[in-house]
């Protein structure tokens, strides 16, 4: 089985005032498909994440993370179960945050 090798992407912040109740763009879209990504709410508020910018999808309450690992256990390392290049996240707030930030962490495989 050949070897893959992990890269880490720059993470994605948004800063608690520039924070809305409609969504905001969280960084930029995914250069390469996702394998692992971390989102972190270190805001004081609780948030919602979306990656159509409309549809309220994962709600993240204040000063937690939710982290998906979409190949954990996986032989064959494809495409078949990644985020895809280009996914855009969106944040918006449900209380409002006076602190912090929200942050996206990204893991890919060379060649991703």
């Amino acid at each position: 089985m050949a070897s893959q090798i992990v890269r880490f992407d720059t993470y994605r912040t948004l800063g608690f005032a520039a924070i809305t109740n409609a969504f905001q763009t969280l960084g930029s879209a995914f250069g390469h498909t996702a394998r692992i990504m971390c989102l972190t709410n270190n805001t004081d508020g609780d948030m919602i994440f979306s990656i159509d910018g409309v549809n309220n999808q994962l709600f993240i309450p204040r000063s937690t993370f939710k982290l998906f690992d979409l190949v954990t256990n996986k032989e064959c390392l494809d495409q078949t179960y990644v985020l895809p290049k280009n996914t855009q996240f969106y944040v918006k707030y449900l209380s409002v945050p006076t602190s912090g930030a929200v942050y996206l962490e990204v893991v890919y495989g060379q060649g991703d």
